[in-house]
């Protein structure tokens, strides 16, 4: 079967934020999904500010954290406002609830035995050491992540 390599876009990169240079081709080197060219916007209708928040050197800032592979393939790892900073190391959300896949459905587990399946699977610092069960209810079906924040929040006494 023969493959065939389709840029979606032209002036799509993957910058650190802070230094706006491109992160390295390794798969690892964690940056910003960025694009510019006449296929994007040039800002907000009669609002000026978050443009200056989203647009940078002429790049547009997307909030995707994504690494960019040797062959220059992108994967996304998570939304920026989303990512958990423990110890210095960035987790990603998306790689977390992607656990809840090898659980299968319907299967009831205790706090231990996630644990454990955790530590198995994730790098050590991406672990729980804690673990609190109950509902996120969510109208769409999926993770109302700023509330799972609030919750952490009040458990940790940051409110």
């Amino acid at each position: 079967m023969q493959s065939q390599y389709n840029l979606m876009m032209e002036g799509v990169d993957v910058k650190d934020p802070k230094t706006m240079e491109s992160v390295a081709f390794d798969g690892k080197s964690m940056g910003e999904i960025m694009f510019r060219g006449n296929k994007s916007m040039l800002g907000y209708l009669e609002n000026s500010k978050p443009a200056h928040e989203v647009f940078k050197g002429g790049w547009y800032r997307t909030g995707d954290l994504a690494v960019r592979h040797p062959d220059g393939y992108i994967q996304m790892k998570d939304r920026a406002r989303d990512i958990i900073i423990c110890s210095g190391e960035v987790i990603s959300t998306l790689e977390v609830e992607a656990l809840k896949e090898g659980f299968g459905g319907g299967v009831e587990a205790s706090s231990r035995e996630i644990i454990e399946f955790c530590e198995g699977t994730l790098s050590g610092f991406m672990v729980p050491t804690v673990m609190i069960f109950g509902d996120l209810p969510s109208p769409t079906g999926k993770m109302q992540k700023f509330v799972l924040r609030e919750k952490a929040n009040l458990v940790r006494g940051q409110e």
